[in-house]
């Protein structure tokens, strides 16, 4: 027996012969007529020497039991620890709409694999395991997946602090390419993200698969190529992150998509994805606003009349919304105290915040304000008579100056919704940063799942407050939390020179519109590293807006450059975030070149980053993409006068527009003028 699901550009097919199912193919759109049952007979493999007399099969959960060469996609025991390796014999398939879900069992045990074709294009894909009793689950992996033969790398997303969303291009080998985050988030170091391009593949042009698994407790991946050719890839939750026994498991939804135009055609349906179906927006119609976050202009120094005065100088260059950041609760003069005591320093506020807050709305501002639920100072009330609350041992190693919550535990949840919802329900707050900068000290799904439901509950009691998910940065970004966030801090470097890379690998899985990004001082706080304001500010405007330095303290030129660009974005931003971001194969690796195009293609802005000097004299062609061939567009360069001395000859761009068919713009390409390193070219099209 055999069945097919269909998303957007492409076709799952799948087989039975009486064990758990395995995929047949996964790839383009296959035409409706496609036999099955031929499909199916088209893959069985041959048998050679030094191997079994059959192959067996690399099926949605591969079997321990069944002498599988590979890895297996579930581990488990009995409750008591006996090892288990049950044989499961397909017993029927359930399809409803869009889902279909595939039900085998063995003796006590029912394994069901659900695919669900999503309206955005995306296959979504969970596995269930359910037991007459409770046992134990080591490892279960979420359904799982051939990669493709067609390849010869893949492409997976490491990083640290201040440098995240770095992509490696790993060669597949015979061997396992593993990956496990066992920090209790998604993590800095391996997100959970893959790419599978097929060789040749560019940013706009050739097939590539990629997989996300959409939860932010940590997970392991496994891409692992058997002796015998075949290739398959896992992934779930950490080993051992289901910590108690139980009678029912299920993996976070994994989410998968093919390309037939490169990386572009993945990125734009994760863009779309996350836009579309995963976060649900408290007013959907409501424009991006431009934040302003005054943490790297004060850090725990809070004072009122700084910040009235900074709130007065942010709002005339634009800001439309004021964040207070870490420092307004408890004795909270540094990092080593008070986090988990949420309420109001009256040594800092003797008022309240109120005045702050109606000075901010006085200017046209909405406020939001800087939460770190999660954790807790062992120097902090909550601490102090609460330290059965920490998870893991009090003697534990801090990180920052901090301890985990043990939200696993009902009473923690309710004190943290209670303390959070009454500074909400007190104020006028439209929006929270909500912080996460501890790794975990124990691997524990429970973790997880009660901070979904510390999030779901907050949602549920203020619809109206947008939250940004920040974990030292970047730490905890995926579809998991997204579903309950509406904006991610990508990094706590807003360095543009390091934001510009970032950006543009991170627009592999992100939209523009939940991604923020920042103008920082003019001497970076994490790189010392100095920009001109110009370069800074179109970075930013390439994502979510805002800005963070001490605004007192700029340039009157720089506020000048800061005030234009911001009104550029508030201009751009409705068409903006709502487009496609497009990445461009930059023939000079010293630029690095995006494409954000509207929805419908009329209209688009081409972001080129210099970011170091060229090794030729002039700038290579730059080549658009997604354009239409046989239509005329007029472009624009926006900020000519960035030019500098050197550029001295008669590049068209730099005097007036230029008219040409989409067919030259993506097959020729446009010359820019000769540029500085840190000057960001910003080219404005339009069709005609």
């Amino acid at each position: 027996m055999q069945w097919r699901m269909d998303a957007g550009v492409q076709t799952l097919a799948l087989t039975s012969d009486g064990g758990v199912p395995l995929v047949i193919y996964w790839g383009a759109r296959l035409p409706e007529a496609e036999d099955l049952a031929q499909l199916a007979a088209s893959t069985r493999h041959d048998l050679t020497g030094g191997m079994l007399d059959q192959l067996s099969a690399l099926t949605l959960t591969p079997e321990s039991g069944r002498a599988f060469a590979g890895q297996p996609g579930l581990i488990c025991a009995e409750a008591d620890g006996t090892p288990l390796h049950p044989l499961f014999i397909f017993d029927r398939a359930e399809r409803h709409a869009d889902r279909l879900t595939l039900i085998s069992q063995a003796p006590g045990l029912t394994l069901s694999h659900r695919i669900t074709a999503q309206p955005t294009g995306m296959f979504t894909l969970q596995t269930v395991l359910e037991a007459a009793r409770d046992i134990r689950v080591l490892w279960l992996a979420a359904p799982v997946l051939p990669a493709p033969q067609a390849a010869d790398h893949m492409i997976d997303v490491h990083g640290r602090w201040v440098r995240e969303f770095h992509l490696n291009h790993v060669a597949w080998t015979t061997g396992i390419r593993a990956r496990e985050a066992r920090t209790g988030r998604s993590g800095h170091e391996h997100p959970p993200y893959l790419i599978l391009p097929e060789t040749g593949c560019t940013n706009t042009q050739g097939g590539a698969f990629a997989l996300h698994y959409a939860w932010s407790g940590g997970h392991r991946m496994l891409a692992e190529e058997l002796p015998d050719g075949r290739r398959q890839v896992q992934f779930g939750a950490p080993l051992g992150a289901e910590t108690v026994a139980a009678q029912r498991f299920e993996t976070a939804e994994l989410v998968a998509v093919y390309s037939d135009t490169g990386l572009n055609g993945i990125a734009a349906a994760f863009q779309r994805d996350i836009r579309d179906r995963v976060i649900t927006w408290p007013n959907p119609a409501r424009p991006r606003p431009v934040h302003y976050n005054c943490w790297e202009a004060i850090y725990f120094d809070h004072s009122l009349a700084d910040l009235t005065q900074i709130a007065d100088r942010a709002a005339a260059l634009g800001a439309e919304r004021f964040v207070l950041d870490d420092g307004w609760f408890g004795r909270r003069d540094d990092d080593t105290r008070s986090l988990g005591d949420w309420t109001i320093d009256r040594s800092k506020w003797p008022d309240g915040l109120q005045p702050l807050i109606a000075h901010v709305q006085s200017l046209g501002m909405t406020f939001g304000l800087w939460f770190e639920p999660e954790m807790v100072n062992p120097d902090s009330d909550l601490c102090r008579a609460h330290p059965d609350w920490v998870l893991g041992p009090l003697d534990q190693v801090t990180g920052r100056n901090q301890l985990v919550l043990d939200l696993a535990r009902a009473e923690v949840r309710d004190y943290l919704f209670d303390a959070v919802s009454a500074v909400l329900s007190d104020h006028a707050i439209d929006y929270v940063k909500w912080d996460h900068n501890r790794l975990l000290p124990v691997v524990d799904s429970a973790q997880t799942y009660g901070a979904y439901d510390l999030f779901d509950r907050l949602r549920t009691a203020h619809p109206g407050v947008e939250i940004e998910s920040c974990a030292s940065g970047g730490g905890r970004i995926d579809a998991g939390i997204l579903a309950r966030t509406h904006r991610v801090w990508l990094s706590d470097c807003i360095d543009a020179e390091e934001r510009l890379r970032m950006q543009h690998d991170a627009a592999l899985f992100l939209p523009s519109c939940v991604t923020g990004s920042h103008v920082g001082a003019e001497h970076s706080h994490t790189t010392g590293r100095a920009l001109p304001m110009a370069f800074r500010a179109w970075v930013a405007a390439q994502r979510h807006f805002g800005f963070e330095m001490d605004p007192r303290r700029i340039s009157d030129g720089d506020a000048a450059v800061l005030t234009e660009v911001a009104a550029w974005y508030k201009a751009n931003r409705d068409w903006m975030m709502a487009g496609t971001i497009l990445r461009l194969d930059s023939a000079d690796p010293s630029v690095t070149a995006e494409m954000q195009l509207a929805e419908g293609g009329g209209r688009f802005v081409v972001f080129a980053g210099q970011n170091a000097q060229s090794v030729h004299s002039l700038p290579r062609p730059l080549r658009l993409t997604g354009l239409d061939p046989a239509a005329r567009y007029r472009i624009t360069l926006r900020n000519a006068a960035d030019a500098p001395p050197q550029s001295r000859g008669p590049n068209a761009l730099k005097v007036a527009p230029l008219t040409l068919t989409g067919q030259v713009l993506m097959g020729q390409g446009i010359l820019l003028p000769v540029a500085w390193p840190a000057t960001m070219w910003v080219i404005e099209g339009e069709r005609l």
